[in-house]
This record gives structure tokens, sequence and C-alpha cells, in this order.
């Protein structure tokens, strides 16, 4: 079934509701706010609700380079299921929480588990798609991720009509529930062996572990890598965790409306801007190796307006087109990190690669996420969004002198 040549798409289909699951879980939270903090009074104040959102960032970004580790040395299907039954199943647990700090802890929890699926995730879908389809058929996976952020603005919009127990309930069951179909139809691609001798001990697994690191950090171009994606990180997440209120601050709109607006706006463009930013991709580095990076910055340069549309725009169509141009751009840019990072990486250390990236960009998401907290309640976050166009410029400026790939597919170290 492997060898099929239709099956690699049979994995992205399955691990696109995966993609879907991992973020709509996650982002369900940032739109029933309002409902909440009716129960759960210490989340009417923004800069707790920030604290909240932080600490999930916090333990993903630190766990995310172990799940790599360990992605590169084990079978990835089983981390896959094991991640995604155990954050359902705190999605779940979630609908009981009746405290502030029972949340607390439930999100340091989804953060550790959430963190494991992402880096094998992409390193199984490139083992599958190694020729001119990888950067689409990431693409495709990733727009699971940004409907996922769009399902979960309607968690205000659910927790109105039902509750906000009854949503966490019912969306950790759907995962627990998939986790079971992982099981019997996903299947493992290592397109490197692992020698069994070198498995025989904790000692040796640390030792090539930290054979890894070495590898990854005595490469120039990947610590370029690690700052490309830290920069854009900034604003990404501030958009995925504070667009929902900036929409209903400006707009004056009743979270329940501004929630599912915000979410969608950028969602859906996003979800344009990958499969795009895919297409384009595989094709433009067929003719030259800089394709994948060109691309990239071209998605970056569109977040530059759209920044500042939602920092000072005063009307609702620039709001709304702020929205749209950041998803679109974003987009772009996210599509491709994975498989630029495939241009200086090989398949050995590309899931630890990925979770060291990971773990700077969503470490300056946590940072970012508290600040704004502390923003929103100061009155100032609309001019913080604007600011943020200038750590992008400089993404971009760096990534164009310092990336000169030599193939379009590293294979050996």
């Amino acid at each position: 079934m492997k060898e099929n040549k239709i099956y690699p798409w049979v994995v992205v289909g399955l691990l696109w509701f995966v993609a879907l699951l991992n973020y709509l879980d996650r982002q369900m939270l940032s739109t029933m706010k309002p409902s909440m903090m009716v129960d759960i009074a210490e989340l009417a104040k923004a800069e707790n609700f920030g604290r909240l959102m932080a600490v999930f960032l916090w333990i993903y970004a630190l766990m995310s380079p172990i799940s790599g580790i360990i992605a590169d040395r084990i079978n990835r299907k089983w981390l896959i299921v094991g991640s995604l039954f155990v954050w359902s199943g705190v999605t779940l647990i979630m609908g009981y929480a009746t405290t502030f700090n029972q949340l607390y802890v439930l999100r340091a929890i989804m953060g550790v588990s959430e963190a494991f699926y992402i880096p094998a995730g992409l390193s199984l879908i490139v083992d599958y798609h190694q020729g001119k389809t990888r950067s689409f058929a990431v693409g495709i996976h990733t727009t699971g991720i940004y409907l996922g952020q769009a399902f979960g603005g309607f968690g205000a919009t659910i927790a109105s009509n039902f509750s906000w127990q009854w949503t966490f309930h019912f969306f950790g069951i759907i995962g627990i529930a998939y986790s079971l179909v992982l099981m019997l139809f996903l299947k493992e691609k290592k397109t490197y062996t692992i020698d069994p001798k070198q498995k025989s001990s904790i000692g040796k697994e640390f030792s090539m572990a930290f054979k890894g690191l070495g590898i990854l950090f005595g490469n120039v171009a990947f610590w370029v890598l690690l700052f490309y994606f830290t920069a854009p990180s900034f604003p990404g997440w501030a958009v995925k965790n504070w667009l929902p209120t900036l929409f209903s601050d400006t707009l004056h709109l009743d979270m329940s409306q501004a929630g599912p607006l915000a979410t969608i706006t950028a969602a859906m463009s996003s979800f344009v801007g990958v499969l795009l930013g895919g297409f384009i991709s595989d094709r433009w580095v067929q003719r030259n190796l800089k394709g994948r990076i060109y691309t990239g910055v071209v998605g970056l340069a569109f977040t530059i307006p759209a920044l500042f549309l939602l920092g000072y725009g005063s009307g609702f169509e620039f709001i709304l087109l702020g929205g749209m141009l950041f998803g679109l751009g974003f987009g772009i840019f996210d599509v491709n990190n994975m498989p630029i990072l495939c241009q200086f990486v090989s398949p050995r250390y590309r899931a630890t690669g990925y979770g060291l990236m990971n773990l700077v960009g969503i470490s300056a998401g946590a940072v970012i996420t508290s600040f704004l907290g502390k923003s929103a309640d100061a009155g100032n976050m609309r001019h913080d969004f604007a600011m943020l166009s200038i750590i992008v410029v400089v993404a971009i400026v760096f990534q164009l002198v310092m990336l000169k790939p030599v193939t379009a597919n590293k294979t050996v170290d």
C-alpha cells in the first residue's frame, strides 16, 4: 500500500484532518472567553487570558525539539496517533474545568501533547513527496491548519448556543475517535535506516540525538532558517491569538460575531495562500534553486501593508482587507518552511530541525501573546500590531542575502 502512487496523497488526507483538529482544539479557546469568564471570573482580565494562551505556547515550544528528535528515531505513525489521542482527551477534560488554575494546567498538558504532531507529520509528508509535489502536498496539509483556525472561531458561536463545556466535550470525543482511524490506515515511511545497534541503550540514543543537534547547529544555513522562521512568528501568533479581540474592539462587535469574522478572514485567505504558494514554489524551484525562498519572501511582503491596515485602518473595509492580506501572505510564507528546510537538511534530521524551528518560532509567539495581553489592557494593541511589520522587513532582507541553496532536496549530511 505504501508503494501505491495514490497512497502519498492518502497520507496527506489522513493528516489533513489531524492538522485541522490540532489548531481547532487550541484556537477555539481564544473566542470563548466571554462565555467562560461567566464561570471563571479570572478570565475577565486580558492579562490572565494572555497568560493562559502563552503557557500553551511556551510548553509547546520547549517540547518541539524533543518531539522532533524522537520523531527522527521512532515510528512516526504511533507518535502522531498518541499525540492526537492525548490532546483530544485534554480537550474533553477542559469541559469539566471550574477554576483558572485547572485551565492553566490543562493548557500546559495540551502544549506537551500537541507539540509531538507537527514535526512528525510534516517530515512524514515530505518523505512521501520528494519530487515536484512536495510544497503542494505540504500546502494541502497546511490548509487543514487554517481551516482548524477558522472553525475555532466558531467556538464562541457554539458556546453561546450550547455551552463552552459542551464545545470542549464534543471536539475532544471527535479527536479520540479519529485516532482510532489513524491506527488502521496510516503507514510509516522512513527514507533512511537506523542501525538497530544504535538503539540498544538510552546512552546511545542520547549520543545520536546530540550528534544530530551538532550537525544542525554546525550548518550556517540552519541558523538563518531559525531567524527567518522566528521573525514572522511575532505577527503570525499575534494574529492567531489576538485578531478576534482586535476585530471586536475596533469594529465594536460582540465576540460571537468578531471571533468567526476574524478567524475566517485570516484563515480562508491563508487557505488560498498555502495552495498558491505551494503550487508556485514547486514550479519555481525547478527553474531556480532559490525559487522556494523567493516564494516565501513574496508572501511576507504581503504581510507588511496588512499589519499597517490592522494597526491604523479606520473602517470595516480596511480592517477586513488587512486580515485578508495578512492571511494570504502568511500562507504563502508558511507552506514553504519545511520544503526550504529540505534543501539544507537531510531526511534523518528534518523532524529535529523543524522541532527547533518551532521552539524559536513559538517562543516568539508566547512573548508576543503575553505582550499584547498587557498592550490590550493599556489600549495600545493596534499600534503594536503595526510595529510588528519592522520585524518582517528584517526577516526578508536576511533571507534573501544569506540563504544560498545548492540542491532542491538534500539527501546526505
